[in-house]
């Protein structure tokens, strides 16, 4: 993203904080500001680790509270990758799939229309209102398998 998308995209996650009868406390705008500039998706304990960075003097449970209250404000999406860990990451403006590497843990972001299409078609047949969803694949990215050869 460039610098002027990051300000507007920013200036709407103000927006929606303040809509929401919430201060815009540095301890948000920072926590909003490293999920929105980290390339991946980082975890709690990644956001609070960066976040402790520039102040040391955050605990873990702000930033656990304030990354449900990102969410529930619907700036930020959970994914879970695996059973231990969710991850973060500002919410896209349009639907994308995950790969999760088995081996490193590396992520890769695609775009496929099958998202998209099941959305369209599946509502209509199965009397359902779908409002998200997410595809992930595991597998090993070509590194990994080349190591486990």
């Amino acid at each position: 993203m460039n610098t002027n998308s990051n300000k507007k995209a920013n200036n709407r996650s103000l927006s929606t904080i303040r809509e929401a009868g919430l201060r815009i406390t540095n301890q948000r705008a920072l926590i909003m500001d490293i999920i929105r500039r980290e390339k991946g998706h980082p975890d709690a304990d990644e956001v609070y680790r960066l976040a402790r960075e520039k102040q040391p003097h955050i605990s873990l449970s702000t930033v656990y509270r304030t990354l449900q209250t990102l969410k529930g404000l619907g700036l930020v999406e959970e994914v879970h990758f695996d059973e231990t860990h969710h991850h973060y990451e500002t919410k896209p403006a349009g639907e994308h799939c995950h790969l999760f590497c088995l081996g490193c843990g590396k992520i890769i972001e695609f775009k496929y229309p099958l998202a998209l299409l099941v959305k369209v078609n599946v509502p209509d047949a199965k009397d359902f209102d779908i409002v998200g969803s997410e595809v992930r694949m595991t597998g090993y990215c070509d590194a990994c398998r080349r190591s486990r050869k």
